[in-house]
C-alpha cells in the first residue's frame, strides 16, 4: 500500500512541475508564436491545396530586442523571405511586422509525411522598451534575419551621469 502512495505522489509531483515548466514555457514564448494565414483560394495553384490543408497555422519568429543609448535594435528571425516581402509600421509603443511566406514547391513527386514549415501572410508585434522615431527608422535583411533600427526619441535616449566618488 505504501508503494501505491509513493507512486502517486510522484505522478503528481511530476504533473505539477510538468504544469509549471508548460506555464513558463507559453508565458515566454507568447510573444514568439505568430498565426500564418494560408493563401486565400483564388490564390491557390493546382497541386498547392493538399500543401495548405496540411500547413501549421502557427509559427515562431524569434525576435532579440536590445535597448542601446542611442537606439533600439530589432532582430527578428524571418528565414525563406524576401526583403520585398516585408511591411513595417509603428503601432502605439510596438513594432508591427507584416509579411508573406509563399509557398514554392519544385518538385511534384512524393507526399508529405511531417510539414512544420507554416506559410502564408503573417503578422508579428514586438512591444518596444521606448519611444522611438519611426522617421529615422532603417530596416535591412539578410541571411534570414531582418534587422530593424529605430533611433530614439530625444527625450528617452538613456544619459549617463558621472558620479564622483569623495
Amino acid at each position: 500500500m505504501a508503494a501505491l502512495q509513493n507512486l502517486r505522489q510522484g505522478v503528481g509531483r511530476l504533473w505539477e512541475n510538468l504544469s509549471h515548466e508548460w506555464s513558463q514555457f507559453t508565458d515566454k514564448a507568447a510573444h514568439a508564436l505568430t498565426r500564418f494565414t494560408p493563401m486565400k483560394k483564388e490564390e491557390e495553384r493546382a497541386g498547392d491545396y493538399e500543401l495548405v490543408r496540411y500547413t501549421p497555422r502557427l509559427g515562431v519568429l524569434a525576435s532579440e530586442v536590445l535597448e542601446g543609448d542611442k537606439d533600439v535594435i530589432v532582430r527578428l528571425e524571418a528565414p525563406g523571405l524576401d526583403a520585398k516581402d516585408f511591411t513595417i509600421q509603428m503601432a502605439g509603443d510596438s513594432l508591427m511586422v507584416r509579411g508573406e511566406k509563399r509557398m514554392e514547391r519544385r518538385e511534384q513527386k512524393g507526399h508529405y509525411h511531417v510539414m512544420e514549415c507554416a506559410y502564408g501572410s503573417f503578422q508579428r508585434i514586438v512591444p518596444l522598451p521606448t519611444e522611438v522615431d519611426a522617421d529615422r527608422s532603417k530596416a535591412s535583411y539578410r541571411n534570414g534575419v531582418l534587422n530593424i533600427t529605430l533611433p530614439k526619441t530625444t527625450g528617452a535616449e538613456t544619459r549617463r551621469i558621472k558620479v564622483d566618488i569623495k
